[in-house]
């Protein structure tokens, strides 16, 4: 299940202040507040709460998911952008357009 230290930063990573978190969880700002100070909460709470940030786009890691060192957060690849080259964007300098090197040299 989610921590509460996950919970502070990926509410922090959206720019979400504890009530609009806590609307969209289902859940009062009360509770959303002593959840983020450590609070046991029901699990039922932790899985509202993890909803509403997935769909806000937040990805949460679990302990040695991709790194070590406990578990975190991140913000998902949004799909409306790509870092897909667009060749009519490309400036390419003419003294590397020409192919100076001995065939079969790659690259």
């Amino acid at each position: 299940m989610i921590t509460s230290a996950q919970i502070r930063g990926a509410r922090a990573m959206l720019g979400l202040q504890q009530a609009e978190l806590a609307d969209a969880a289902g859940i009062s700002a009360a509770d959303l507040d002593r959840i983020e100070r450590g609070a046991e909460s029901a699990d039922a709470t932790l899985r509202a709460i993890k909803q509403a940030l997935e769909s806000s786009g937040i990805v949460f890691e679990a302990d040695g998911e991709l790194i070590s060192g406990g578990p975190g957060v991140r913000l998902a690849q949004s799909a409306g952008k790509s870092f897909d080259t667009v060749e009519t964007e490309v400036v390419q300098y003419p003294e590397f357009m020409k192919n100076d090197a001995p065939p079969g040299a790659g690259g």
